[in-house]
């Protein structure tokens, strides 16, 4: 059950304000109409052909973007706290798919209306802004997976992935980011063997003198 949000909301309002500086009243209104609310790992946010009616802002936790095809979870996206997820398609058009968000680990969220949203834009327009720079983000985070996408050798791909999302390597369990790389477990597996046995090994004093 969402409870009204108390003073954990401090935390959503620096990351907005990070975006765009905002006025009081937009703080207020925020903290007015945004929940509060702990969910379980490995409970699902979002349905595929649902309509998404919020914004998520992870206070703890993380949550992970999938689709389904031929019966098998393609993970799409992987976000952790200080992140906000929605699903853009479904809000862009009601009658689309979209994806399934699932919790990856027991979350806290902040959870804000997109009538709210809508509401903040519609009356004050420095929060435009804040879409503005928010949307600038997920373009970026689209860009970096399209890039994935197309690198041929899965080799490449974990590096790319080493280099653009190194907090989640040892945190996220390995047939999510294989899915989210396109490889199987097992190919996953044999490229992080690869690369361990060809990791350079730190000289010792003792070689050093040699």
């Amino acid at each position: 059950m969402a409870t009204k949000l108390t003073g954990g909301s401090q935390q959503l309002i620096d990351f907005i304000q990070s975006l765009h500086p905002i006025k009081d009243e937009i703080a207020e209104y925020i903290k007015k109409n945004c929940s509060e609310k702990k969910i379980a790992r490995g409970k699902i946010l979002l349905e595929a052909g649902e309509v998404c009616e919020h914004y998520y802002f992870i206070k703890r936790g993380m949550v992970r973007g999938f689709i389904i095809e031929d019966g098998k979870e393609i993970t799409t996206w992987i976000c952790r706290e200080g992140e906000v997820v929605t699903s853009i398609q479904n809000l862009l058009d009601i009658e689309a798919v979209g994806e399934n968000m699932k919790t990856l680990e027991h979350c806290e969220l902040i959870i804000m209306p997109t009538s709210g949203i809508q509401y903040l834009y519609d009356t004050y327009p420095e929060f435009n802004t804040v879409g503005r720079k928010l949307l600038e983000r997920y373009y970026y985070d689209a860009q970096q997976r399209a890039i994935i996408c197309r690198i041929p050798n899965a080799a490449k791909r974990y590096e790319h992935f080493l280099n653009t999302r190194p907090e989640l390597v040892n945190r996220v369990p390995g047939k999510y980011i294989a899915s989210f790389l396109n490889m199987t477990e097992e190919t996953l597996s044999r490229v992080r063997s690869a690369r361990t046995k060809n990791k350079p090994r730190p000289v010792s004093r003792n070689q050093e003198n040699d």
